[in-house]
């Protein structure tokens, strides 16, 4: 039986990318979205959307803004238990936090509880979409996805590879890796809302033969995303030259063994040379910012502007848990202060725009979920713009709706995020 539910409100989506030109032209606003059977139906104003639909369920927010839930294309569930974690820069990071963390996911009951966790305290963020690496268990990659799916969620992840420079006890080798990987892509890959991801954590993890087993496998399924991490921080890339002396720069340690592409999602690259630069524009690789990560951890400062002006396709990510929040509206006001750095002010559209269609693009997935669109996925986050005393008063005194948006963006946590829908169901209320 059809099912029809009709949310008045803000509506607002985008006609294109507000890095083009004025980043207000490239929004329209509506009065209502129509959800059918999972899908958006129709947008416009709500006494014709009523009058069209009056056996749809109404659901009325006022004067809250009804936009796409929030994706974040790049985290790490496993770290979910170990967020806000004190004082270490990456690679001591690595071992004093995150592998003993993942070490736990050997117990499949454990792995499914983080998953469970994980992705109630995302949903109650209005994050709808994710591509979360895992860990080396293939217990940890279906325990997500089996969540996922009993959740009718779109998501996107991948058994970690590592087999050099981690404990015992993460450590697969070149062909586990390729063997576990491949039968979790063949189950999973294409099933409901599941996409899975090939996932070398990075170079200094995987010796030249399991980077190479990545790149074949990654040939063999080429529909497939590829993620992992790029230039992160300095003494990273100190490791990598250290590790692959032979390479002409970090990307190099992935192409030279099958691991670049358009289909290719690379996390954080700060510290990008001007070849590489070059490299992954001219594929068409996505970028993505994590911008919490960067200052907590003392990565240093992307390059929003420069790249986005150069033709880069980016996305923004909490990059959970070296990220310090689950909210997507926090990693805008970060991404907004660290371009402030840059001598660069982002515009309220540009930063609703990075969370939702260019991190929908980012994955590939801008046909399906990211903006609201006829025919797409009813993933939707409805955003009370005067959740709290302080951005109420702020709000108050708003001239425009960007104005008024851009408060809740500074200073807005899961207060602000009044509803969420996800597959056409809500979730949160």
């Amino acid at each position: 039986m059809t099912q029809e539910t009709l949310l008045t409100g803000q509506v607002l989506s985008f006609a294109r990318s507000p890095f083009e030109g004025d980043p207000t032209a490239a929004t329209v606003v509506t009065e209502a979205v129509l959800i059918r059977d999972g899908r958006i139906a129709a947008t416009g104003r709500a006494a014709d959307l009523r009058a069209a639909h009056p056996q749809a369920e109404l659901v009325s927010h006022g004067q809250r803004v009804i936009l796409a839930g929030f994706v974040d294309p790049h985290v790490h569930y496993p770290q979910t238990a170990m967020i806000a974690s004190w004082g270490k820069r990456l690679i001591d990071w690595l071992n004093h936090y995150t592998f003993p963390q993942e070490m736990r996911f050997a117990d499949p009951a454990h792995a499914a509880d983080l998953a469970a966790r994980y992705l109630d305290l995302t949903a109650a963020e209005g994050t709808t979409t994710m591509c979360s690496f895992c860990t080396i268990h293939p217990a940890s990659v279906e325990a997500f996805f089996t969540e996922a799916q009993a959740r009718g969620q779109r998501v996107v992840a991948g058994k970690t590879c590592m087999d050099r420079n981690a404990p015992e006890g993460l450590r697969d080798t070149a062909q586990s890796a390729y063997d576990d990987s491949k039968a979790l892509l063949e189950k999973w890959h294409g099933v409901d809302r599941i996409s899975y991801a090939i996932t070398p954590r990075f170079s200094p993890t995987s010796t030249p033969e399991q980077l190479a087993a990545m790149g074949a496998l990654w040939a063999e399924h080429p529909d497939c995303l590829m993620q992992t991490h790029l230039s992160e921080q300095t003494d990273e890339i100190a490791w990598v030259r250290e590790l692959f002396p032979q390479a002409r720069d970090y990307l190099d340690t992935y192409e030279a063994f099958g691991l670049l592409g358009a289909n290719g999602v690379y996390g954080h690259a700060i510290h990008l040379e001007p070849r590489e630069k070059d490299r992954l524009r001219e594929l068409d690789a996505a970028l993505v910012h994590c911008p919490t990560s960067n200052t907590f951890i003392g990565s240093g400062l992307f390059d929003m502007a420069g790249l986005m002006a150069a033709g880069h396709r980016i996305g923004l990510a909490t990059d959970t848990g070296g990220g310090s929040s689950f909210s997507m509206l926090r990693t805008m006001a970060a991404a907004y202060e660290i371009a402030h750095l840059r001598h660069h002010s982002l515009h309220a559209a540009q930063l609703l725009w990075l969370a939702t269609v260019g991190s929908a693009r980012a994955l590939r997935m801008d046909d399906k979920i990211g903006n609201i669109a006829p025919g797409m996925e009813a993933d939707l986050v409805v955003l009370d713009l005067a959740s709290t005393p302080a951005i109420a008063q702020r709000e108050a005194e708003a001239e425009d709706l960007w104005e008024a948006i851009f408060p809740t963006i500074m200073m807005g946590d899961d207060r602000a995020v009044a509803e969420v829908w996800i597959g056409g169901r809500r979730v949160k209320s």
